[in-house]
């Protein structure tokens, strides 16, 4: 770990050019788009920041994500919207194991904790009918 707080440095990875040290902001990246990758997700939740963002026309990846630097590792919390009818139990352990695989794959780094937070249920609303005239 670095000692700065706001950047996660990857030690393991020497090669006497450089270091490599990656914001949290791209984990949070990573880890909102391999969440709503999965099947059964409606929708991340992000706070009003993030909702008035994207109401200005920039697409926020990392909506919905929450990464913590701890001590023991990185911590990250994950909050969604599920589509009703699906096993939340099992659409949460796609969420983790997609978000775990995405994480090692793109920083080869494995998060410590991926806590996924349900905040809602969305129901398939059904589109309004047109108008129909009936045949005498």
């Amino acid at each position: 770990m670095s000692e700065n707080k706001n950047v996660l440095e990857m030690s393991n990875h020497e090669n006497g050019l450089g270091k490599i040290e990656i914001a949290p902001e791209v984990i949070e990246v990573i880890a909102g788009i391999a969440a709503s990758e999965v099947d059964g997700v409606a929708q991340m939740r992000g706070g009003f920041a993030s909702g008035v963002v994207e109401r200005l026309g920039k697409k926020n990846h990392g909506k919905g994500v929450k990464v913590e630097l701890v001590e023991d590792g990185i911590k990250v919390d994950v909050f969604c919207v599920m589509t009703f009818g699906v096993s939340i139990p099992t659409v949460a352990q796609k969420i983790q194991d997609n978000i775990r695989q995405a994480l090692l794959n793109m920083t080869a780094l494995e998060a410590d904790e991926i806590n996924i937070h349900i905040v809602g249920i969305q129901f398939e609303t059904k589109a309004p009918e047109g108008d129909f005239v009936e045949e005498m």
